[in-house]
């Protein structure tokens, strides 16, 4: 599969909507993420959101939607705990707030990552 650039529309979708959030934003591999405590909570790979769930809220994300899929940004290299978020969500204001929200609650429960960074 050839690797295409971050979707620019939806680097600033997410953007505008992470805005009200504590997180820092980085760039990996050239696309946007935002971490909560070193951890890693969303991003824009190619032209899809992903987000970072609970094991109960990706059960339930995925039975809901039949285009949320497991975050696999190489093939046959599946990131657990990170679910592709559909398309239909980016035209409901309301539902992608309230995915975005339970991902950045499970995110913020966690510990904080040690990094190379912080271990100083």
């Amino acid at each position: 599969m050839k690797w295409k650039k971050p979707s620019e529309e939806l680097s600033q979708f997410l953007d505008e909507n992470i805005a009200s959030f504590n997180v820092r934003k980085k760039k990996m591999f050239g696309c946007p993420v935002y971490f909560v405590n070193d951890n890693m909570f969303a991003g824009v790979f190619q032209n899809d959101i992903f987000i970072r769930l609970s094991e109960p809220d990706r059960i339930e994300i995925i039975s809901k939607y039949d285009e949320a899929m497991p975050f696999e940004p190489v093939k046959g290299r599946i990131m657990k705990e990170y679910i592709v978020l559909p398309d239909s969500l980016y035209n409901n204001a309301e539902k992608f707030m309230e995915w975005l929200n339970r991902s950045f609650q499970y995110v913020s429960s966690l510990p904080f990552k040690k990094t190379k960074q912080n271990k100083k």
